[in-house]
């Protein structure tokens, strides 16, 4: 197999799949944007690319999201390595979604760091209904406990 038909079948994974698959560099400025990041987020990749990460990172969890961001290009190392991470993030029509998401950190032909990879996918819809079950749980357990005499 030869690179350029390796190439193909990583841009046509990175392109196919239902994940959103983003790349920005050093600075967080987002250099690829699958279509499945447009369809999740509302962004066309010529809406996206060439801007920051700030664009679908919510403003409160901004600095603390740049710190880790810097930190780790500075350093080349991540204590999340293969750990599945959620964030809440934005879409285009400034609504939140719930995201889980694994990352990996790039580096260049030289091992300088080239930046971050991140497959994102949205749990909105799961992250909903786990949230309505505990409220219905906790409100039976609330009736519960007023069906129990006190001793």
């Amino acid at each position: 197999m030869t690179d350029e038909s390796t190439e193909r079948r990583y841009a046509a994974i990175a392109t196919g799949v239902p994940d959103a698959v983003v790349f920005a560099d050093r600075e967080g400025i987002i250099r690829l944007w699958s279509p499945a990041a447009e369809r999740m987020f509302g962004f066309t990749a010529a809406e996206a690319l060439g801007r920051s990460l700030d664009l679908i990172i919510p403003e409160n969890l901004r600095a603390r999201h740049w710190e880790g961001y810097h930190r780790v290009m500075a350093t080349g190392e991540t204590h999340y390595g293969t750990k599945l991470l959620t964030a809440p993030a934005l879409r285009a029509d400034d609504s939140r979604i719930s995201t889980e998401f694994s990352m990996a950190l790039v580096r260049d032909d030289a091992g300088a760091m080239a930046g971050s990879g991140a497959i994102i996918r949205d749990v909105t819809d799961r992250w909903q209904k786990e949230k309505e079950l505990k409220a219905r749980l906790a409100e039976l357990e609330r009736r519960c406990g007023d069906d129990v005499p006190a001793p």
